[in-house]
């Protein structure tokens, strides 16, 4: 288990930043140079996920939305200057439960 969340993370990083890229290309007029390093972190995101050890793709992508919602709110945090919220808070630890529990059984489902 603990090296599919160490996945997760990675994975998680790459899509944000991925995304981030687009945005800062879109939103906040950045070099289209952005945007092609934003398709190269979500191709490595990609790449990523499929190293996660489940037998089943839709599982593996479950427990990895509670990894990214908790990544989402750091990278708000570290990289945008916004403090997450106490609910904010409150929803990942949640969404971190439900991806714990979904990848602890995970296992057991073959």
């Amino acid at each position: 288990m603990t090296a599919n969340v160490a996945i997760f993370v990675i994975a998680a990083f790459f899509e944000i930043a991925g995304c981030f890229a687009f945005w800062m290309s879109l939103r906040r007029g950045a070099t289209p140079v952005v945007a092609v390093l934003g398709v190269v972190c979500l191709i490595a995101f990609a790449f990523a996920l499929t190293r996660v050890d489940s037998v089943f793709a839709g599982r593996a992508y479950a427990a990895y939305g509670g990894i990214y919602i908790a990544a989402s709110l750091v990278w708000l945090w570290l990289i945008e200057g916004q403090a997450p919220t106490r609910t904010d808070l409150a929803g990942a630890a949640l969404a971190i439960a439900g991806a714990v529990i979904i990848i602890g059984f995970a296992a057991r489902v073959r």
